[in-house]
């Protein structure tokens, strides 16, 4: 279960300690996904993020895949579920600039206002998941914390403000939305009926067998 957790301070590593890390990171990365210093200091690498988004997202109708709702260029569609994708990154990249950076990978025509990045990292048996603030550096949580996705692993989500705040959202995506829950809706009474059909064809079948003369 996930709980949350304060955020730590940022520690600053000289050239030095950076260089050290990185060669210490590389030496441990088993998918030859491996940083490189510059010469100015700034290192590149990669990060990978799951995508847990629970509501449709809007992109032009010519990416979409999946089940979706159209609207005029636009389409509003589900991702599938445990999605990751994988973004090559330089230490200076904020989570601002990660977030827009995936949106525009997928395609996405959504208000990146609307999104944040979580980190999520494994301690004494629990999970503990904490929100990152649009100024914080990605890339670097990724060096300290080493290539191990299971002592930190990112996730997108849609942006928690308590209740949705519906009215950030534009016309045609409302529009879309109702299309895919009416569309939902006549998928689950679909089963339903074909549950109940079948419970009442063996039903009467036990009935006729009891019934039946002999």
């Amino acid at each position: 279960k996930d709980v949350q957790k304060e955020r730590e301070p940022h520690v600053y590593l000289s050239k030095e300690e950076v260089k050290e890390k990185i060669q210490s990171y590389n030496s441990s990365v088993t998918d030859k996904l491996k940083m490189t210093l510059n010469a100015n200091g700034i290192y590149t690498g990669f990060i990978k993020v799951q995508m847990e988004l629970c509501r449709p997202i809007t992109v032009q109708s010519s990416q979409s895949q999946g089940r979706c709702a159209h609207s005029n260029n636009e389409t509003a569609f589900y991702l599938p579920e445990g999605c990751v994708n994988t973004l090559h990154i330089s230490s200076t990249n904020t989570v601002r600039e990660v977030i827009e950076a995936l949106l525009k990978k997928f395609f996405v025509a959504d208000n990146p206002a609307k999104f944040a990045l979580y980190k999520r990292c494994h301690k004494e048996d629990q999970v503990y998941t904490c929100k990152l603030s649009d100024r914080e550096h990605p890339l670097y949580l990724r060096l300290v914390a080493g290539p191990r996705t299971e002592m930190l692993s990112f996730v997108l989500r849609e942006h928690e403000t308590g209740e949705v705040m519906w009215e950030a959202f534009s016309i045609p995506e409302l529009q879309n939305f109702l299309r895919i829950l009416d569309k939902e809706e006549n998928e689950q009474l679909q089963i339903l009926k074909k549950r109940y059909a079948a419970y009442r064809d063996k039903l009467e079948e036990a009935l006729g067998g009891v019934w039946k003369p002999g």
